[in-house]
């Protein structure tokens, strides 16, 4: 049987295609494209999301040819290893249509099932976050941690909406609660940028329901290296990570506004 991959190396591979595809998109990015629709007429893809995903798989595959890929536009490939690559190529092709930054690429690995590595790349912000369970989180290079707020009516906390007409109602009325009781909410329009955010202390939590297992990977793994507490969805579909000192009082308010 051949040895366990090692975390690091998978960072690392993760990482490094993660921002050659950075650069791909920061070159496209000025390029008008005309966006498809996928599940409603405001969830975009562009011809962009399938050839980065398709960089991505061809890049890791010649280091890894027999892997498996999970990816947000339809790679769906098994592997014989035990490692599967979960790939989001562009998350938030809504800024990146429109030039405006927020959008990453993300890639995680995970060894039988459970994610042991990752990477996001900000195109816009030239920042590459990456992290190996149980080795910390850094950015650049350098080491980072979540805030250590405790002050929930100063806490500043990023969230997103669905692509489903009626949700995003939902969603608009329950900030109704939340909004009084924190500092502010933002809203850049991609969940991973959103969890690297945490990691980095740049928001103090974000949340958000309905997010699929590429949107989550990469960036939940850095957020918890970064010392962020983490609400895995479960059957409610709502991910929470928050700085340690507010998760006492913020994870059981986002949970009583009942989103489904």
């Amino acid at each position: 049987m051949s040895p366990s991959p090692d975390p690091a190396e998978l960072r690392d591979l993760a990482s490094t295609v993660a921002a050659d595809i950075a650069a791909y998109l920061r070159e496209e990015v000025a390029v008008g494209h005309q966006p498809d629709t996928k599940s409603s007429g405001t969830d975009f893809v562009t011809a962009i999301d399938r050839e980065s995903e398709r960089r991505i798989v061809e890049a890791i595959t010649a280091v890894r040819p027999d892997d498996a890929f999970m990816g947000e536009e339809g790679t769906d490939t098994p592997g014989t290893t035990g490692v599967r690559w979960v790939i989001d190529p562009i998350d938030g092709t809504t800024n990146f249509v429109h030039a405006h930054p927020g959008f990453s690429v993300s890639i995680a690995a995970e060894i039988d099932g459970d994610i042991v590595a990752g990477a996001v790349a900000d195109p816009m912000h030239d920042q590459l976050f990456e992290a190996v369970l149980g080795g910390g989180a850094r950015c650049n290079g350098e080491p980072i941690a979540v805030t250590t707020e405790t002050d929930l009516s100063k806490a500043l906390v990023a969230t997103g909406f669905s692509y489903d007409p009626d949700r995003r109602r939902r969603q608009a009325e329950a900030l109704m609660t939340i909004l009084p009781r924190i500092a502010d909410i933002r809203r850049m329009g991609s969940a991973a940028t959103d969890l690297c955010g945490v990691a980095i202390g740049r928001v103090d939590a974000s949340f958000e329901i309905g997010l699929n297992h590429w949107d989550l990977a990469a960036g939940a793994l850095i957020a918890a290296e970064a010392g962020a507490v983490l609400r895995w969805p479960d059957a409610d579909g709502m991910t929470i990570a928050c700085a340690p000192g507010l998760a006492g009082e913020l994870i059981p308010l986002i949970e009583s506004v009942g989103i489904v």
